[in-house]
């Protein structure tokens, strides 16, 4: 078995693969779609962070592609319907570096309220600037979050144990925790919050959901923070406000369009404006969380291949079974219809197969079902279940 791992996933992640006598290749860069296409010849698992882009295109053109590993949190860039619909299972890593992007913005919250980047580069030039103006406490002002999901609710947590006052706001109904509270809508947050910090989904409707409107709705002199996705935000409405002194800093991570490879050029249309921190892409770039992501995901690939688990995919139903089994698995991926298990069990037992342990999850159109058999196991039997027109992939695990 063959796995790709592609823009510098951590080491941890070839050694756990390879530990399971899987053949990794690796790659620093993200690649487009054609290198992708040609790469993915023979290639059953496949590692990506967040530049490579996995389409229905790659997809068909990737037979063999048992499973994508998303080495972050977001799956925005690959075609989650395609890959169910070709039994391909996709997994990522939703909690692994939320610590590091919650530090991350704590401390950019610290800075701009200090207006440290402005010192620092007034030190640098030999310029002693020894002055409380424009400078402040973080503690008992309002922090606005927009998305209050993994990352948003940590820090709302971390938020209130510095002192902050906590606002949140999201589409779904979640619950608050400690002392945050809940806004009804997004105009309410923006009216109260002295600092903004968006931690929204790459999913398309949040495209331009931060533009001119919404930082002219912001308290004059507030700060905002963008580390989730870069097109959720108009920078050139952002460098308006920032320029004109509505806003007095803000911090940016993502951007809409950003370099494949370290060390490619950069442009921004926020660079060079006092108390701006840009940063490139790197919320949740630490050596822990880098370990942890590597590790989990990997890990997640490794079960999958091993004994077809597919605990905490995000695109196909979720069954776990432990690899006891002395004889075949059977991993059935197959059309949500009635009848379907009918089917699959009435040539199992025209085959005169054992089962010993059988289990099904369904998830909207996809149904999922791992049965163990006893004995060796009839080629003939493969083929039927292979020919059954429900049949979306079927995989077998000795």
């Amino acid at each position: 078995m063959k796995a790709l791992l592609l823009e510098n996933i951590h080491p941890e992640a070839e050694r756990l693969l390879g530990e399971r006598g899987i053949e990794v290749a690796t790659h620093k860069g993200a690649l487009d779609a054609d290198e992708l296409i040609a790469a993915l010849s023979g290639v059953d698992l496949l590692g990506i962070r967040s530049k490579t882009h996995v389409t229905d295109e790659v997809l068909a053109a990737a037979p063999d592609l048992l499973a994508v590993g998303a080495f972050c949190i977001g799956t925005n860039q690959i075609d989650l319907t395609s890959a169910a619909a070709r039994g391909t299972t996709v997994f990522n890593a939703p909690f692994s570096n939320t610590r590091s992007v919650v530090e991350l913005v704590i401390a950019e919250i610290i800075s701009l309220a200090r207006r440290l980047t402005e010192k620092n580069e007034k030190m640098h030039a030999g310029e002693w600037d020894k002055s409380a103006a424009g400078s402040h406490e973080v503690r008992g002002r309002t922090l606005g979050i927009v998305g209050y999901g993994n990352i948003g609710s940590q820090l709302s947590v971390v938020a209130e144990a510095i002192g902050m006052r906590v606002l949140y706001y999201d589409i779904a109904d979640k619950l608050a925790l400690g002392n945050a509270r809940r806004c009804d809508s997004l105009e309410e947050l923006l009216a109260e919050a002295e600092t903004v910090s968006l931690h929204v989904d790459g999913r398309d409707g949040n495209a331009g959901l931060f533009g001119a409107e919404q930082f002219a709705m912001m308290r004059p002199r507030s700060l905002f923070l963008n580390l989730c996705r870069g097109f959720v935000v108009d920078h050139d409405a952002l460098r308006d406000h920032l320029l004109s002194g509505h806003i007095a800093g803000a911090a940016v991570d993502v951007f809409p369009t950003e370099p494949k490879i370290v060390g490619e050029s950069f442009t921004s249309s926020l660079q060079g404006i006092p108390n701006v921190i840009l940063t490139p892409h790197v919320g949740g770039s630490t050596q822990e969380a880098q370990v942890d992501i590597g590790r989990f995901v990997a890990g997640k690939l490794r079960d999958f291949v091993t004994n077809g688990t597919t605990t905490m995919a995000v695109n196909v139903p979720q069954v776990a079974m432990d690899d006891t089994t002395a004889g075949p698995r059977l991993l059935h991926v197959h059309q949500n219809v009635p009848g379907v298990m009918g089917h699959v069990n009435g040539i199992l037992a025209e085959s005169g197969a054992n089962i010993e342990r059988q289990m099904l999850s369904t998830r909207g159109d996809l149904g999922y079902v791992i049965t163990d058999l006893a004995g060796t196991l009839d080629p003939a039997l493969l083929e039927r279940l292979r020919a059954l027109p429900e049949t979306v992939r079927l995989r077998v695990v000795d």
